[in-house]
């Protein structure tokens, strides 16, 4: 099987020839083509470079010509702030008091030099794999990037005391999230990753999902023109996974903080799980705990399909090792492959 086959039968909920895999690097294509991150993003052509040498190096199952979380801000007027070893954030709040909101106007895509940029290597990613390589879109929820957008403490302010203001900033965002995640589409996006960590039990109980976040996303969704998979961006979700189901994603990435054998449970047959291999810890591991931990994850979610290895958070940080990520790589084609008949012997063991 080629990588788009490997993936598609995997969220089929069927078993490919040995479980997906994909290490989320992004930053990382900055010192494999010996550039600054700063530089690294400056052009289409360089992610790309740097996306096809690591696919070629890393083996794993899909393309990732996402730049950065603060680009879509930018769009918004908003600046970023580079630096050398770790991912570019977007620089200071764009609203600083809750009734600016009322002044807001979305960004059109096509006026965002940045984002068509990002554009750019897309279309020219999809152009080298055609149909054999997924290749992914991001998009930040319109309920997480508030965050960005006023900062946490004022995000929280809005969301408990000014529902007026709330719904008119989750309408101005829900109109940019569709149209970005659309253009993406359109530019030979393969699916598109809602990445959603406000939505998480680890920051909003259930009950405030139930009004907020999730409506936003069932609204949100219905509008995308392609399939998507919801990223808690290491948030816990295991508690809120059957509301997920309903709000029309097709893949889940998961805390690696909750047991992934218990999200697959939940998810079986109805949605993919994407995870858990945790992406801060892994800064440390040694290679024998890097096999341990990839043979662990395959055997709580691998059996039976529906599963694609990845990290917990959706973005490799640059301090991870080469050495761990090429261990990785190596465990997954060495133990990944279907049935997955050592994880019987070992629970029998």
């Amino acid at each position: 099987m080629n990588s788009m086959e490997r993936v598609l039968t995997a969220m089929s909920h069927k078993e490919p020839d040995r479980v997906p895999f994909v290490i989320s690097v992004t930053m990382q294509g900055a010192r494999e083509l010996g550039l600054s991150i700063k530089d690294y993003y400056s052009k289409a052509e360089h992610v790309v470079e740097a996306q096809m040498r690591m696919f070629a190096k890393y083996r794993h199952d899909a393309l990732n010509p996402t730049f950065y979380g603060a680009l879509e801000l930018e769009a918004w007027g908003s600046e970023t702030r580079f630096r050398d070893d770790g991912p570019p954030n977007a620089g200071p709040p764009l609203v600083t008091k809750l009734d600016d909101i009322t002044k807001l106007v979305p960004p059109k895509i096509e006026d965002a030099p940045r984002l068509q940029e990002a554009l750019k290597a897309l279309r020219l990613m999809k152009s080298k794999v055609g149909e054999t390589v997924p290749v992914l879109g991001v998009v930040i929820s319109p309920f997480s990037a508030p965050v960005m957008q006023l900062g946490f403490d004022r995000y929280l302010e809005l969301l408990f005391t000014r529902p007026d203001l709330f719904e008119r900033l989750m309408a101005l965002n829900e109109e940019f999230c569709v149209a970005w995640a659309n253009a993406q589409l359109a530019a030979g996006a393969t699916a598109i990753a809602y990445a959603d960590p406000v939505s998480s039990t680890t920051i909003i109980t259930r009950e405030m999902y139930l009004k907020t976040g999730w409506q936003v996303a069932k609204r949100v969704l219905a509008r995308i023109k392609g399939g998507v998979a919801t990223h808690f961006a290491s948030g816990n979700s295991l508690g809120i996974l059957p509301d997920v189901m309903q709000t029309g994603t097709v893949a889940v990435g998961v805390s690696a903080l909750e047991d992934l054998a218990a999200i697959k449970a939940v998810c079986r047959g109805k949605l993919a799980v994407m995870g858990n291999l945790n992406a801060i810890t892994m800064r440390h591991w040694t290679p024998a705990q890097a096999v341990a931990e990839v043979k662990t994850a395959m055997a709580k979610a691998g059996p039976g399909g529906g599963y694609v290895l990845s990290d917990n958070h959706g973005e490799i940080p640059w301090q991870v090792p080469d050495e761990i990520l090429l261990v990785i790589a190596d465990a997954v084609l060495t133990w990944g492959r279907y049935p997955l008949a050592w994880v019987a012997q070992e629970v029998a063991a």
